[in-house]
C-alpha cells in the first residue's frame, strides 16, 4: 500500500523515533511509505537524514510549523503543498501525527485523496493545561469536528484515550490504543548498570562509557539522567532539585540532561542556585541525535513530566536495562511497574527518595533494569509497531471500501 506520513517536525522527540523505527520495516515489507514534514525548530535535531538513510522518501513541507503563532498563510501555503503531493501520490492511507499536521494533514486528504483511509495518532494531547481555558475548549471543538471525518483515532496509552474519550473528541470505540515502538537494538546491546565495585555487572560486557570519558565522570560515581525538550511540561527545573536533594546524600552523584529548548535559560538558572560544587555536576548536553551514549551513562533514567503520553525515552532506558523514576502521569503507569520497572512519586521529596533508593541498592537497581529490558522487548520493538500499524492500515482500508465517508462518533 502506499502510505503518507505527516509529522509537524521530525525532531528527536516520540513521534520522530517511532516513525525512524517503523517506517523502515514497513518498506521492506513492500509498502512505499513517504514521509511529509516541515522544520525542526532551532536546537530540537532533525531525524529525517536518518529517515532518509533507511529508504525513506522525505518531502519538507513548506510554512509546516507547530503552534498557534504560525501564521495562517503558512498553514494554507503546508495545506495547499500537502493537496497537490496527495493529489499525485494518490496514497491509500494518509497518517497523521499530533495537532498541527493532524488539522492541516487530514484536510488536505479529505480534498486530494477523499478514497484514501485517514489515521490519526494522538501522542499525549495539548488539550488541557497548555493553553488558556478558551484556547483549549476551541482546539477541543477542532478535534471533535476532525474526528468525524477521520477513519481511525490511535492514542499511544489507554491513559491518553480515556482523556480524549472524557473530552468528547471521539466515542471510546472509535479510538485504538496504538503503544510506541522503537529501535531496540542499540540500547539491548548496553551493559548492565555498574556494581557497587564499578565493574560491569555481567561479565563479559564491556561498557564503552565514552560520555562518562568526555565529562570526567568516574565509573564509581552514581549518575541520573534527563532526556527530553527542555520544556514547560517536562518541568527540568524540579529535575534539577530532585537532583539536588539526591546530592546531598550522594556526593558523588551527577546528573545528564539531553535536550533543549525554551525553558533552558529556566534550567541554567535553577542550575546556577545550587551550592557550586553541586552545580559543577550537572552537565546540559543539548539535543542529541544518539542518545545511547546517555542510557550507557546512567544508572537511572529520571522524568519529572506534568503530562506524557507514553515516553520512548523510558522505552530506551528500559531495552537499556536501566530503571525509571517518574511521576505518575499519562500513560506511564503503564509503562513503569511501580516497584517492578521502576519507581513513581508525586512530588520532589518522593522522586527524590526513589532516586536515592535504587542508587543505594544496587541489586535492586539491577534487578528492576533486567525487569524492564525483558518487557520492553516482547511490547515495545520496531516490528511489534510496524504490526500493528499495518494492522490498523488493512482493517481502515476495508472500511473505506464499505463507506465512502466515516460515520461522525
Amino acid at each position: 500500500m502506499r502510505i503518507a506520513r505527516v509529522l509537524t517536525r521530525l525532531n528527536l522527540g516520540g513521534p520522530a523515533r517511532q516513525v525512524l523505527a517503523s517506517d523502515p520495516v514497513l518498506r521492506e515489507r513492500g509498502h512505499r511509505v513517504v514521509v511529509f514534514t516541515g522544520r525542526p525548530e532551532r536546537g530540537e535535531g532533525d531525524l529525517a537524514d536518518q529517515l532518509r538513510a533507511g529508504g525513506i522518501e522525505v518531502r519538507e513541507v513548506p510554512g509546516l510549523r507547530r503552534g498557534l503563532g504560525a501564521v495562517l498563510r503558512d498553514d494554507r501555503r503546508a495545506r495547499r503543498f500537502l493537496e497537490a503531493a496527495f493529489a499525485e501520490l494518490q496514497p491509500d492511507v494518509v497518517h497523521t501525527h499530533a495537532s498541527k499536521a493532524g488539522v492541516i494533514g487530514r484536510a488536505a486528504a479529505r480534498r486530494a485523496c477523499p478514497g484514501a483511509g485517514r489515521v490519526h495518532t494522538f501522542h499525549g494531547h495539548v488539550l488541557e493545561g497548555y493553553f488558556p481555558a478558551p484556547v483549549s475548549a476551541m482546539l477541543i471543538r477542532v478535534e471533535r469536528k476532525l474526528a468525524r471525518s477521520t477513519h481511525r483515532i490511535l492514542a499511544v496509552s489507554e491513559a491518553t484515550r480515556a482523556d480524549l474519550v472524557r473530552l468528547g473528541v471521539a466515542v471510546a470505540g472509535k479510538i485504538q490504543v496504538c503503544p510506541p515502538g522503537i529501535r531496540l537494538d542499540p540500547f539491548l546491546h548496553l551493559a548492565l548498570a555498574r556494581g557497587a565495585s564499578g565493574a560491569p555487572a555481567v561479565s563479559g560486557e564491556k561498557p564503552t562509557q565514552s560520555l562518562r570519558r568526555a565529562h570526567s565522570i568516574p565509573r564509581s560515581a552514581p549518575v541520573i539522567g534527563v532526556i527530553g525538550r527542555l520544556a514547560g511540561v517536562k518541568r527540568t527545573v524540579l529535575a534539577v532539585e530532585v537532583f539536588g536533594a539526591v546530592a546531598a546524600e550522594f556526593p558523588e552523584a551527577r546528573l545528564l540532561i539531553a535536550g533543549d529548548g525554551g525553558e533552558r535559560p529556566r534550567v541554567e538558572a535553577r542550575i546556577a542556585q545550587l551550592p557550586p560544587d553541586m552545580a559543577r555536576r550537572v552537565h546540559l548536553l543539548g539535543a542529541l541525535d544518539n542518545v545511547v551514549p546517555v542510557h550507557e551513562a546512567i544508572d537511572v533514567l529520571l522524568s519529572t513530566s506534568s503530562s506524557e503520553g507514553m515516553p520512548v525515552a523510558m522505552i530506551e532506558a528500559a531495552a537499556a536495562a536501566r530503571p525509571v523514576v517518574s511521576t505518575a502521569v499519562g500513560g506511564v503507569p503503564e509503562l513503569v511497574q511501580n516497584g517492578i520497572t521502576g519507581l513513581l512519586a508525586v512530588d520532589r521529596d518522593g522522586l527524590a527518595a526513589a532516586v536515592g533508593g535504587l542508587l543505594g541498592d544496587v541489586d535492586d537497581r539491577l534487578a528492576m533494569g533486567r525487569r524492564a529490558r525483558t518487557r520492553v522487548q516482547e511490547r515495545h520493538s520496531a516490528g511489534a509497531l510496524a504490526d500493528r500499524l499495518e494492522a490498523h492500515y488493512e482493517e481502515v482500508l476495508r472500511s473505506v471500501h464499505d463507506k465512502a465517508e466515516p460515520q461522525g462518533s
